[in-house]
């Protein structure tokens, strides 16, 4: 299991016909501010803050093609132009699970990262595949 402390951010937070919505800085938009969102957001500031990833690098919520599927990712990271890592974020309430490991696993198929992780903000887990195996992680990698 990996603690995160998250940093502080100054959130953009509104609130239009009874909803909350959140700016995201990294889809450059407004989003209706769910559970799992706040999650996410978080964990997108621990990544720049914190781990010190290019936030350019960084893509939210992107659909991608899983046979005859269409899935959305949470977040992906890049690095030398190739998906690097894949963290699937879920809300609070919502354990990390074999579920959630076997949807990383589909993600994984088709965007071939070397690291995936998963997260409900109090619970983070992550590996790293070598050889085909996975390693787990006591920490999020350096971005060297």
């Amino acid at each position: 299991m990996i603690s995160l402390n998250y940093p502080s951010y100054p959130f953009k937070l509104k609130k239009e016909q009874g909803k909350d919505y959140l700016f995201d800085p990294f889809r450059k938009s407004w989003v209706i501010l769910t559970p799992e969102e706040w999650v996410r957001q978080n964990l997108l500031q621990y990544l720049v803050q914190v781990c010190k990833y290019p936030a350019a690098l960084i893509a939210v919520e992107k659909q991608i093609q899983l046979g005859e599927l269409r899935k959305r990712f949470d977040i992906l990271v890049y690095k030398n132009d190739k998906p690097w890592m894949i963290i699937e974020c879920k809300e609070a309430n919502v354990p990390i699970s074999d579920k959630t490991i076997a949807q990383l696993y589909q993600y994984q198929q088709v965007l071939e990262a070397e690291y995936l992780f998963a997260s409900n903000g109090h619970e983070t887990v992550g590996a790293q595949i070598k050889t085909g195996k996975l390693q787990a992680l006591q920490n999020f990698p350096a971005y060297l």
